[in-house]
């Protein structure tokens, strides 16, 4: 018999696992803790962008809903670097010209919201959880100033980065549970559109402006805004403490944003009306208890964002239950253990791929070096599709386990290096020897991975 299902949190991933469960056959009551966010006034350039990548679309088309969402989502092929001289560049993504896409993380979650009552999922707004009886599964809400108490049949907990559900677990017997604040914070601006509606940057990119210990990045949205998100020290001789005045924050812009400044005419009241907001990496385990519950997304492993792989690692979360639900039944015993033991080593996977990714964005996609490396890279993809695949297009352009991924950094790190200390790579292109030398450092590289996993798929 399908067993009813509590989620906890109606965002991204609550919303999604709703959908899931409804189409197999589950009664699914969802409590959100904020008000119904399709009844406020929020544009698309008001809420955190997100880069919808292959692990989201499958989770997506699992749900039956591609054709639902391809409309939100804008392609970005690469990353259009702003230097602070006022030079741009431009770096691919994927030698197959491959994209994520940037979605507004607001109209996607009312989309998805608005689906999921229509698959039949009820959302109760305005329900705040103080709390879980975890070993009996009772869940302790408040609503309009009210205490009420549910008894869960199978509970989820899809509640984000401050999870009641999770800080209930760490409650138990035998839970590790650690979170980590990054020193730095970031702030959301906005790029307005031209007068006509139309975007006044390059729309099919992800623009950065790297600058050492700090950078800013915008994403397009649908309305010819792009979202931009300055990350900075909290503290320091460059950070927002030192931002206390528009006076300040004209000189910043000025000397080191200047072609953005020039597309911000509320750059000031952007900057003082909108919060530092802080960035934070968890990590629990285990992610269930027996066959009664479970976390999910964010709750399970929050992220800091500089892989734009948060959503879709959350998203995958979904599609592996899904997988396992339609192996396993209802037998939730073996699908929560099974899903623990899955994903527990990818989310963990995902969260420090975030962190080094934030070093590569802020510090290295200047750099000539990086640079050359990144055309290496592509160029090794091209003559070798077989044995060689960047990691960065394996986290985002395949359904490679994270942990795998991770595990392939030290191998590929060591024959980029081995390249690069030859000389000019496409100059030594040209030499026969060279050329047979390549090959069998490729074929060495190839061989080491191997001893991973590659050929399963995200459930393990």
């Amino acid at each position: 018999m399908s067993r009813n299902v509590t989620i906890l949190g109606a965002g991204l991933v609550g919303s999604l696992l709703s959908i899931i469960l409804k189409k197999r056959g589950y009664e699914v009551s969802v409590y959100e803790r904020r008000p119904d966010m399709r009844a406020a006034n929020m544009s698309a350039g008001k809420s955190i962008n997100l880069a919808m990548s292959a692990r989201g679309w499958k989770a997506l088309d699992l749900a039956g809903l591609r054709a639902d969402m391809e409309p939100l989502a804008i392609p970005m092929y690469g990353r259009y670097l702003h230097q602070p001289d006022g030079q741009t560049a431009f770096q691919p993504y994927s030698r197959h010209n491959e994209a994520i896409y940037s979605v507004s993380r607001g109209e996607l979650n009312r989309k998805l919201m608005t689906l999921a009552e229509q698959h039949g999922a009820s959302i109760h707004f305005e329900h705040k959880c103080h709390g879980v009886d975890v070993a009996n599964n009772v869940v302790q809400l408040s609503h309009n100033g009210a205490d009420k108490t549910i008894q869960a049949d199978l509970l989820f907990g899809a509640d984000g980065a401050f999870s009641a559900l999770r800080t209930s677990y760490t409650h138990m017997n035998r839970v590790n549970c650690d979170q980590h604040y990054l020193e730095y914070g970031y702030k959301e601006l906005t790029i307005l559109p031209g007068a006509t509606g139309e975007w006044l940057m390059e729309k099919n990119a992800l623009h950065i402006w790297p600058r050492g210990k700090y950078m800013m990045i915008a994403l397009p949205n649908t309305d010819g805004t792009f979202t931009c998100t300055m990350f900075m020290p909290f503290e320091g001789e460059v950070s927002f403490a030192k931002l206390n005045t528009p006076e300040d924050v004209h000189h910043l812009f000025d000397t080191q944003f200047a072609d953005a400044k020039a597309l911000m005419p509320t750059l000031i009241e952007d900057f003082f009306t909108n919060p530092t907001a802080s960035l934070i990496t968890t990590h629990i385990a285990p992610w269930h208890y027996k066959d009664m519950s479970a976390l999910i997304g964010d709750a399970a492993h929050a992220i800091v964002p500089f892989y734009g792989q948060g959503m879709n690692a959350g998203f995958e979360d979904c599609t592996v239950l899904a997988d396992l639900i339609d192996t396993h039944g209802n037998d939730w015993a073996t699908i929560l253990n099974k899903y623990d033991t899955a994903r527990k080593p990818n989310g963990d996977a995902v969260a420090a791929l975030a962190l080094t990714n934030f070093v590569e964005m802020r510090d290295k996609v200047a750099d000539s070096r990086f640079l050359e490396r990144k055309k290496i890279e592509k160029e090794l993809g091209n003559r070798f599709p077989d044995r060689f695949i960047s990691v960065y297009e394996m986290v985002s352009f395949s359904h490679i386990p994270y942990n795998t991924a991770i595990q392939c950094i030290q191998a590929q790190d060591k024959l980029l290096e081995r390249i690069m200390n030859e000389g000019d790579f496409f100059v030594n292109l040209a030499q026969s020897s060279f050329c047979d030398s390549l090959t069998t450092w490729v074929n060495e590289y190839h061989a080491a991975v191997q001893q991973l996993d590659f050929g399963k798929n995200a459930t393990g």
